[in-house]
């Protein structure tokens, strides 16, 4: 059973894939995930130390600023709020810019990084995720368009002002809420 569609939507039975630039090559134990910027505690996170963080997994509608949308994908990895706590980040956090190793970037509110179902996915539907699809890791943010769920996930720096990321740059909304069709500037 299909959720409800946020405006100007259409559902699709699978994810179309968009990317910016050609992906570098990766090695599973060269992966690093680093998270900086105001926080209490900055991190470096190893592909293995990764994986040995409390695992979660959250079932949620996918939806495109292109205006399609898949329903109910099971993605699995860590809660974005795991690693709110790890990294304690500072008083006036306001914005968390997620970066993929292509050389993409967003920014992501932090009261919609730091929702329940916002996750940093290294499974879609039980299996790895895809290359197109954002190997090894991607941040997903269920509750914004998917431009927000910055794939080949690679850095999440903690900020107090805003700045604009990829497709920000380039006239989309800096929230991206499709209920609220927040597509452009």
């Amino acid at each position: 059973m299909r959720g409800k569609l946020p405006p100007g939507q259409a559902w699709f039975e699978w994810l179309l894939v968009y990317d910016i630039a050609p992906v570098p090559p990766l090695e599973l134990e060269n992966f690093r995930l680093r998270i900086d910027g105001q926080v209490e505690n900055p991190l470096e996170l190893s592909w293995e130390e990764l994986l040995q963080l409390p695992q979660a997994e959250v079932v949620a509608d996918f939806h495109c600023v292109t205006r399609w949308s898949v329903s109910e994908l099971r993605w699995e990895g860590v809660l974005a709020h795991t690693i709110i706590e790890l990294c304690r980040p500072k008083e006036g956090v306001e914005w968390v810019m997620a970066y993929g190793r292509e050389g993409y970037s967003t920014n992501v509110p932090y009261e919609y990084f730091a929702r329940a179902d916002t996750i940093l996915a290294h499974k879609l539907n039980g299996k790895p995720l895809a290359p197109q699809h954002g190997w090894p890791l991607r941040l997903v943010v269920p509750s914004l368009y998917a431009w927000k769920s910055a794939k080949y996930l690679v850095r999440l720096e903690f900020t107090r002002e805003r700045r604009r990321g990829y497709w920000e740059e380039r006239g989309y909304h800096d929230i991206g809420d499709p209920w609220r069709e927040e597509r452009r500037h």
